[in-house]
């Protein structure tokens, strides 16, 4: 059976092994595809892997494959409603970078609240030794006891983000469109009374159209003064060109995203020129760790369609 991975190098590139995938069938792999080149690269392949790599109806059309296993937990780049008409199975990976992710996105906040890079740099650059006092600070820094967390989606990723805000000394409240259990140390909310009380908003929702620009001028104005706003989720879901107003205006005081709505980040992003912006690369779910967790995973997903058991399906074939 024909396995093909088409853009195989930002989970593997180099450090982990597609052995364990190959032992599967005959197993192509490609770093990285161009629109151009997906179908020729698919060809009579069986079974589709993809991280990025749109597959549209053309490409469904086109090919004759059964299976799509998507290296990611987003499938947005999947015409989900054509693999169904073609009858074509789809999975994802739900769960692999939970703990990579939840830390990175603690990670956004906690540079926000001390600027521990800048810091370091301007010791390096020699204003400590030559201060008259035995500290400075370059930046405003803060605590956060007692300070609120909004979360916007509740899953394992936002529950996980809110413990640890809540081993900080924050409150946690959160806004998820399903009816979830609270404990005690957490309450669920309308999004509105979400935006309206937080001093700091963590994204980890997926992007559907009713998530898509939901941070936005509107969104923002029901905000608090000097709101923390941080993304580890999508990019889409924030209006970049409001966020960057609100920023340059001081009604958001920080952001920091790890995604942009288009990637890799266009020259024109204004959040490039933003004050008070943290941007990183997309980088959130990559550890080792957490790249070799979904390599298992997406090779038992494959494993599990060829004997008939598909898991982690996301449509209905």
């Amino acid at each position: 059976m024909k396995i093909v991975v088409l853009d195989g190098y930002t989970l593997n590139p180099g450090d982990l092994s597609w052995n364990r995938l190959r032992e599967l069938g005959e197993l192509y792999v490609y770093d990285r595809t161009d629109p151009g080149q997906i179908i020729d690269r698919i060809g009579d392949a069986k079974i589709v892997l993809t991280n990025k790599t749109p597959l549209s109806e053309e490409v469904f059309k086109a090919c004759s494959m059964d299976y799509v296993g998507v290296l990611a937990t987003g499938y947005n780049i999947v015409d989900i409603k054509s693999a169904d008409n073609y009858h074509i199975t789809v999975t994802n990976i739900p769960t692999y970078g939970t703990y990579a992710v939840a830390q990175f996105t603690i990670g956004l906040l906690l540079e926000i609240c001390h600027h521990i890079g800048s810091h370091s740099e301007s010791v390096k650059a020699g204003k400590w030794q030559n201060n008259a006092d035995w500290c400075y600070w370059d930046y405003p820094l803060m605590e956060l006891a007692c300070k609120t967390m909004g979360i916007v989606g509740f899953g394992k990723i936002g529950r996980l983000v809110g413990e640890i805000a809540k081993a900080l000394g924050m409150k946690v409240i959160f806004y998820d469109r399903i009816k979830t259990s609270e404990d005690a140390w957490c309450r669920q909310v309308e999004l509105n009374e979400l935006f309206a009380c937080s001093d700091v908003i963590s994204l980890h929702c997926p992007l559907f159209d009713s998530t898509k620009n939901m941070i936005n001028k509107d969104s923002i104005k029901g905000m608090k003064d000097g709101v923390i706003i941080l993304n580890t989720s999508r990019g889409q879901l924030i209006v970049e060109q409001d966020l960057c107003n609100a920023l340059e205006k001081g009604k958001v005081a920080y952001a920091a995203v790890d995604v942009v709505s288009t990637e890799p980040i266009g020259p024109q992003n204004p959040l490039l020129k933003a004050k008070n912006c943290l941007i990183t690369p997309h980088i959130a779910w990559a550890p080792r760790e957490s790249r070799k967790r979904l390599m298992d995973i997406a090779v038992d997903n494959v494993k599990s369609f060829i004997e008939g058991n598909p898991v982690n399906v996301v449509n209905r074939p």
